[in-house]
């Protein structure tokens, strides 16, 4: 800390820090007991720990700009910083976030995540070997649990020593030093994602240019894991009050940040760790009340220097509860077992259940963990991946109390033994500091909980508000696995990730159970290690650079006729083209009409397409689509539609047979990357015996769509070769031939009704096919609104817009494409499922307000009755498409409504703001039922 005065505001008053500190320290500073409240309970919560691990102190900062759900023990003070405390869950601000977010990749040879002793050590051995080494940290300053303490290395502060030897390898040009960087995820290869917090310690004196958080992909080679250990608390009553605290973290807070967060405290312990805490607190100025240790021998010099102070060690001892009007204000203490309690006044209960090493990392990149009797903790086991944990990461100490020593060593080892396997020579002798005589351990002790007859109050996740009694209520309900009682109880699912609560809750149901914790095991370790902002992960917004823009052979000519875009995926696709004076309702109108009763031409290069090879490709499509494909004649097309194998609509489009091995299969333009994935999973994983090979032909091809009564006439202009009469070239084949003088393969294919061809060409010719059909004659060009309202018309249902993952093609209408000839399809068993049979399923249907003029908004719900009443209202369905029609001359609308079929000719209403539309219900093909217009 420099000692500068900053001024901050929290929960409405005012009050003062010092740069250096903490949201917490300060707050614990300026005697702020309660910082938040339960999520569950609204029970007042405290500080609990130092770091990332805390569980408690959640906050809100509200200025400069809104950040919820941050740790109050993570947070930098900066002057002028306003907080709030939270009830467990945060707020999203109601304005955009001015701020930027980056990304960089990097490659190392030695990645070492942890700047404490160890890492430091690691990366100090790798680096002047010549690697490239990245070393990364939370925390602003390195020393990792050196801050904390009192320990000396080379006859000086260890935080001098960690200082001095992080300032010394950042400046080595191979060397990069990541402060306030939290490593978040560890993937397959050595990918490691971190997330590092650039400007939020320099609040609103932040450089606008500066980015607020950067997220670093990283490759390393070799990955060494110098994450240390978090300390664990017991459970009893009254363990989540104000005022009780992790021994550690009390050590911390006294230690670096010159805080004392109690005056009169007692410490309740089950290892040695804690002693030094109590020693450091009373020399900062803590009245020590009593030491409650569980065991019935600690360690002799720690329990010689108690008494030299005059502190008092009760052994055999245990916290009964912890007491106290919105905080401590007295504690509990008795033998353990049975015997008479006895109430000793204090403000401050430290606590240390153990240490438990880092684990998450490991576990993340595939390791395996193994129960260490000694540490009552799990530790890293074997890996895949060319990583390896260090220091207190891996257990080094064994007995709960992190040896400086062994720390240094082990690490400095890990760094050989990395930079060995990256291939560098590595000279012995790397010189350590020395480290002061540390007192023999003793070993310690593994205690999960304070046996009671009420366990109300014996909270095992502090954050979720999980208690003893719900653990054991989890258990006494059948459930015996960790990962089921987790679920049950939703302990460690909170933004913690379970750092302090995790081992606990094992060793509470071990405890529930019988069982040995070591059988037991823990519960899965996912990335991220710490929240991550879902601003981060999306980074800055660069245009084409952050989301690459797709745009057709013919775009530049859209663009000069003023044609509106759409985006479609990644595709900019012609919205509408509005001449002068028209707005868009005026625009669709004409270029509807142009369709219906004219010719139109829309640019349809965006379709998916894709090349379907092999001799078994008819196979392997009658095997995904839910109608016959290997039927098809070469020359032919078939229209399809693909299932998940819930039976649900996953995707449409056509099939065309171009040989006996080879089929080019469309799909929609959003959908296109998914089903080749789609195809390749099966192809992969469950059907790798066909021979089928799948190609994305999307970009190859430029497609021209022409619509209308005069298609014929200008196609027979443009392509004189080819005859297009209807007997010649009925609906539903293709030809290869010439259009404008280049060569096309012509579809006779409709997505209006109307008589319609798709013209494809090579992308190269694109534009040039696209202008001569412009020049042909009065060609209207139309854009996806025309489209959408064409098909709409007709009752052809869009993926994705009238499908919501919970329809099936009988849904639709579509029965007559399920085929009931084929043995098997993806889907076909989930239709013999009474659920896919309800009458009451919601059927795709027409809908026409009973006022021709209303434009019923796209989402509405759809209710039975004319007078709506007190909420929740049961609604039937809801609206899909809605458009005005020019060729019916009024608006009309698509709608999945419960039992829609059997509602044919019924009124329903539509709450559209404060009144209720009422509707008509209709089939779904309002226009031209019988199918006349399709051949002109």
């Amino acid at each position: 800390m420099t000692g500068k005065t900053v001024r901050f505001r929290f929960d409405g008053r005012d009050y003062e820090g010092l740069e250096g500190d903490t949201l917490a320290s300060a707050l614990l500073a300026n005697g702020v007991r309660a910082v938040a409240s339960s999520v569950k309970l609204g029970r007042p919560r405290g500080v609990y720990a130092a770091g990332c691990e805390e569980p408690n102190a959640l906050v809100q900062i509200e200025e400069p700009f809104p950040e919820p759900m941050l740790q109050a023990t993570t947070v930098e003070l900066y002057d002028g910083l306003v907080a709030t405390g939270l009830p467990g869950q945060g707020r999203l601000a109601d304005r955009p976030d001015p701020a930027r977010y980056d990304a960089v990749h990097a490659h190392c040879d030695v990645l070492v995540v942890g700047a404490g002793p160890a890492g430091i050590a690691a990366a100090g051995v790798a680096a002047r070997a010549g690697g490239r080494v990245i070393l990364a940290d939370e925390r602003p300053e390195p020393g990792g649990s050196l801050l904390g303490t009192t320990e000396t290395l080379d006859g000086r502060p260890g935080r001098e020593w960690a200082a001095e030897e992080v300032a010394a390898l950042a400046a080595l040009p191979e060397v990069r030093v990541l402060r306030r960087t939290t490593v978040v995820g560890h993937y397959d290869d050595n990918y490691v994602v971190a997330v590092e917090r650039r400007t939020n310690h320099l609040g609103a004196a932040a450089p606008a240019e500066m980015a607020r958080e950067r997220v670093w992909r990283i490759r390393a080679t070799r990955v060494v894991l110098a994450t240390g250990g978090h300390e664990r608390f017991v459970a009893f009553a009254g363990n989540d009050l104000p005022g009780v605290m992790l021994a550690g973290a009390a050590r911390t807070y006294a230690n670096h940040y010159r805080v004392l967060p109690g005056r009169r405290a007692v410490v309740f312990t089950t290892d040695d760790s804690a002693y030094a805490a109590a020693l450091d607190l009373a020399d900062a100025g803590v009245e020590i009340a009593a030491i409650a240790d569980v065991r019935r021998a600690p360690g002799e010099a720690w329990a010689a220097r108690c008494a030299e102070r005059g502190i008092e060690v009760l052994t055999g001892y245990v916290v009964t509860a912890a007491k106290g009007e919105g905080e401590v204000s007295s504690v509990e203490i008795g033998p353990r077992g049975a015997g008479a309690t006895r109430e000793v006044a204090a403000d401050l209960l430290l606590v240390s259940g153990g240490w438990t090493p880092v684990v998450h990392l490991f576990s993340q990149a595939g390791g395996t963990l193994r129960y260490d009797e000694g540490l009552g903790a799990f530790t890293p086991g074997e890996t895949r991946q060319a990583v390896e944990a260090a220091g207190f990461a891996r257990g080094v100490g064994g007995t709960g109390v992190r040896t400086l020593r062994a720390c240094l060593e082990d690490g400095a080892e890990a760094g050989r033994r990395a930079l060995a396997a990256a291939g560098f020579a590595v000279a012995s002798g790397h010189r350590l500091p020395a480290a002061e005589e540390e007192p023999t351990a003793a070993p310690a002790e593994h205690l999960w909980l304070v046996e009671a007859g009420d366990y109300g109050t014996h909270f095992v996740d502090l954050q979720r508000d999980v208690t003893v009694a719900d653990v054991l209520r989890a258990t006494g309900a059948g459930l015996t696995s960790v990962e089921h009682v987790k679920r049950y109880t939703t302990a460690g699912t909170a933004h913690d990730q379970g750092k302090t609560s995790g081992l606990l809750t094992s060793g509470v149901v071990a405890h529930a159970l019988g069982v040995d914790v070591a059988e037991l095991g823990t519960t899965t370790f996912r990335a991220p290690y710490t929240p991550v902002s879902f601003a981060a992960l999306a980074g800055r917004d660069r245009g084409p650079l952050h989301d690459p823009v797709r745009v057709t052979a013919m775009h530049e000519w859209h663009v000069a006729r003023g044609a509106l875009f759409e985006n479609a995926g990644q595709w900019k696709r012609p919205w509408y083209y509005p001449r002068p004076g028209e707005d868009m309702e005026a625009a669709v109108l004409r270029e509807c009409r142009a369709a219906r009763e004219d010719v139109a031409a829309m640019d349809a290069s965006t379709l998916g397409k894709i090349d379907v090879v092999g001799p078994d490709a008819a196979v392997f499509l009658d095997r995904l689509y839910t109608n016959m494909m290997s039927t098809l004649k070469v020359g032919s097309i078939r229209y399809g539609v693909m299932c998940r194998p819930d039976g649900m609509v996953f995707d449409d489009g056509t099939v065309i047979r171009l040989a006996d091995d080879r089929f080019l299969v469309t799909t929609t333009t959003g959908n296109a990357a998914a089903v080749l994935d789609w195809m390749e999973e099966w192809l992969q994983t469950e059907w790798p015996d066909l021979r089928v090979h799948c190609t994305s032909v999307t970009e190859q091809w430029a497609t021209v769509a022409l619509v209308g009564p005069r298609s014929r006439a200008v196609l027979a202009r443009l392509a004189p070769g080819l005859a297009v009469g209807n007997d010649s070239f009925p609906f539903m084949t293709w030809r290869d031939t010439e259009v404008a003088g280049i060569e096309a393969r012509v579809c006779r294919i409709s997505f209006s009704g109307e008589l319609a061809y798709e013209i494809n060409v090579s992308s190269w010719f694109g534009l040039a096919l696209w202008e001569a059909v412009m020049a042909s004659g009065e060609v209207t060009p139309y854009g996806t609104e025309t489209m959408h309202v064409l098909r709409a018309e007709k009752g052809f249902p869009i993926v994705g817009q009238d499908t919501d993952g919970t329809v099936t093609p009988q849904d639709l209408g579509m029965e007559w494409i399920v085929s009931k000839k084929k043995a098997d399809f993806i889907g076909k068993r989930s239709y013999a499922r009474a659920d896919t049979s309800r009458p009451d399923r919601k059927h795709l249907v027409g809908l026409l307000p009973e006022d021709p003029g209303v434009l019923l908004p796209e989402g509405a719900h759809l209710v039975e009755t004319s007078a709506l009443p007190e909420p929740p209202v049961p609604t039937l369905g809801f609206v899909t498409s809605s458009y005005r029609s020019a060729a019916l001359g009024r608006t009309f609308a698509l709608a999945l409504v419960s039992g829609g079929r059997e509602r044919v000719g019924e009124r329903l209403y539509a709450p559209v703001g404060a009144d209720l539309v009422p509707v008509t219900v209709t089939s779904h093909v309002l226009y031209d039922p019988e199918g006349a217009r399709r051949d002109g």
